[in-house]
Protein backbone atom coordinates (compact mmCIF):
# COMPACT_ATOMS: atom_id res chain seq x y z
CA UNK A 1 0.00 0.00 0.00
CA UNK A 2 1.08 3.52 -0.68
CA UNK A 3 0.67 5.28 2.11
CA UNK A 4 0.90 8.74 0.99
CA UNK A 5 -1.83 7.99 -1.45
CA UNK A 6 -3.85 6.91 1.36
CA UNK A 7 -3.51 10.25 2.72
CA UNK A 8 -4.40 11.89 -0.46
CA UNK A 9 -7.22 9.96 -0.69
CA UNK A 10 -8.44 11.01 2.75
CA UNK A 11 -7.78 14.24 2.54
CA UNK A 12 -9.81 14.86 -0.38
CA UNK A 13 -13.02 12.58 0.56
CA UNK A 14 -15.86 14.63 0.86
CA UNK A 15 -16.58 13.29 3.98
CA UNK A 16 -12.83 14.27 5.82
CA UNK A 17 -13.27 17.29 8.73
CA UNK A 18 -11.22 20.16 8.93
CA UNK A 19 -9.31 18.61 11.04
CA UNK A 20 -8.56 15.16 9.51
CA UNK A 21 -7.48 17.00 6.71
CA UNK A 22 -5.46 19.53 8.14
CA UNK A 23 -3.22 16.77 9.52
CA UNK A 24 -2.95 14.52 6.42
CA UNK A 25 -1.70 17.83 4.73
CA UNK A 26 0.78 18.69 7.13
CA UNK A 27 1.95 14.90 6.99
CA UNK A 28 2.33 14.87 3.29
CA UNK A 29 4.16 18.52 3.45
CA UNK A 30 6.56 17.05 6.37
CA UNK A 31 6.83 13.90 4.21
CA UNK A 32 11.04 13.06 4.02
CA UNK A 33 12.05 15.92 6.47
CA UNK A 34 13.00 15.97 10.27
CA UNK A 35 8.78 16.68 10.77
CA UNK A 36 7.85 13.81 9.25
CA UNK A 37 7.51 11.92 12.51
CA UNK A 38 5.71 14.21 14.64
CA UNK A 39 3.27 14.81 11.89
CA UNK A 40 2.65 11.13 11.53
CA UNK A 41 1.92 11.31 14.99
CA UNK A 42 -0.37 13.79 14.70
CA UNK A 43 -2.31 12.15 12.07
CA UNK A 44 -2.55 9.13 14.13
CA UNK A 45 -3.73 10.99 17.11
CA UNK A 46 -6.15 12.87 15.09
CA UNK A 47 -6.86 9.71 13.10
CA UNK A 48 -7.90 7.85 16.63
CA UNK A 49 -10.33 10.42 17.36
CA UNK A 50 -12.42 10.61 13.98
CA UNK A 51 -12.94 7.63 12.46
CA UNK A 52 -15.69 5.07 13.27
CA UNK A 53 -16.57 1.95 13.49
CA UNK A 54 -18.94 0.79 11.04
CA UNK A 55 -21.47 -0.48 14.33
CA UNK A 56 -21.14 2.94 15.56
CA UNK A 57 -22.25 4.37 11.50
CA UNK A 58 -25.06 1.63 11.64
CA UNK A 59 -25.97 3.26 15.01
CA UNK A 60 -25.91 6.50 13.45
CA UNK A 61 -27.81 5.90 10.33
CA UNK A 62 -30.40 4.55 12.02
CA UNK A 63 -30.85 7.22 14.99
CA UNK A 64 -33.25 10.12 14.32
CA UNK A 65 -30.09 12.39 14.04
CA UNK A 66 -28.37 10.40 11.40
CA UNK A 67 -32.37 10.45 9.09
CA UNK A 68 -31.88 14.22 9.21
CA UNK A 69 -28.22 14.58 8.41
CA UNK A 70 -28.39 11.83 5.72
CA UNK A 71 -31.56 11.99 4.33
CA UNK A 72 -32.45 9.99 1.26
CA UNK A 73 -29.16 8.67 1.29
CA UNK A 74 -30.00 7.34 4.68
CA UNK A 75 -30.93 3.56 3.83
CA UNK A 76 -28.46 3.25 1.42
CA UNK A 77 -25.77 4.01 3.66
CA UNK A 78 -27.05 1.98 6.58
CA UNK A 79 -26.98 -1.28 4.00
CA UNK A 80 -23.70 -0.29 2.95
CA UNK A 81 -22.80 -0.45 6.30
CA UNK A 82 -24.76 -3.41 7.69
CA UNK A 83 -22.88 -5.60 4.22
CA UNK A 84 -19.05 -5.04 5.42
CA UNK A 85 -19.97 -5.65 8.93
CA UNK A 86 -21.03 -9.06 7.47
CA UNK A 87 -17.47 -9.05 5.26
CA UNK A 88 -15.72 -8.26 8.00
CA UNK A 89 -15.26 -4.57 7.44
CA UNK A 90 -14.70 -2.69 10.59
CA UNK A 91 -14.74 1.16 9.68
CA UNK A 92 -17.74 3.27 8.64
CA UNK A 93 -18.32 3.01 4.86
CA UNK A 94 -17.76 6.87 4.07
CA UNK A 95 -14.66 7.56 2.09
CA UNK A 96 -13.04 9.30 4.52
CA UNK A 97 -13.33 6.31 7.28
CA UNK A 98 -12.43 4.00 4.50
CA UNK A 99 -9.10 5.68 3.92
CA UNK A 100 -8.50 6.64 8.03
CA UNK A 101 -8.73 3.22 8.76
CA UNK A 102 -6.52 1.84 6.29
CA UNK A 103 -3.94 4.40 7.47
CA UNK A 104 -4.59 3.32 11.14
CA UNK A 105 -4.51 0.09 10.37
CA UNK A 106 -1.02 0.90 8.33
CA UNK A 107 0.48 3.63 10.66
CA UNK A 108 3.73 2.07 10.57
CA UNK A 109 4.46 3.17 7.50
CA UNK A 110 4.18 6.43 8.01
Amino acid sequence: MDIKEKVKELINAPSCCPEAKAAGEAYLKAYGTDGQKAAAEALIAELKEDVNSVDSSIAFGESDAGKQILGDGCDEFVEAAKKSKAKGGKYCVCDACQAGGAILDNADML
